[in-house]
């Protein structure tokens, strides 16, 4: 099989080309991998409240892996050279998330310490 080469102005883009798209596009910074995905049928219902509440614990944890990530602390460092280790997770906070996500509660309320 032939391998396809995306053109050049598609290897830069992401999220929408415009705000009226469906159509999505990613680029793996450390792979240079382009995923494209289309939103195909987007639900029109309220959420439910276990949706909200892992919508607000998101916030609370994605909040606290940017100030992680925004200061100078051990476990930063610590991150950062686990992060360019892998070759899994395309983005320094994606690996982040992916490594702390089990480290605060179902509130988002860090565990322990």
């Amino acid at each position: 099989m032939s391998e396809i080469k995306p053109m050049a102005l598609i290897e830069s883009m992401s999220k929408k080309v415009c705000e009226h798209s469906d159509v999505y596009f990613r680029t793996n910074k450390k792979t240079g991998k382009v995923y494209t995905g289309k939103l195909c049928n987007p639900s029109t219902k309220e959420p439910s409240a276990a949706q909200t509440a892992a919508r607000a614990r998101f916030a609370k944890v994605s909040a606290a892996v940017r100030a992680i990530l925004a200061g100078s602390s051990e476990q930063k460092t610590q991150l950062v050279a686990e992060y360019k280790a892998q070759n899994k997770i395309g983005s320094l906070f994606g690996y982040a998330m992916h490594k702390l996500n089990s480290d605060y509660d179902a509130d988002g309320n860090k565990i322990g310490n």
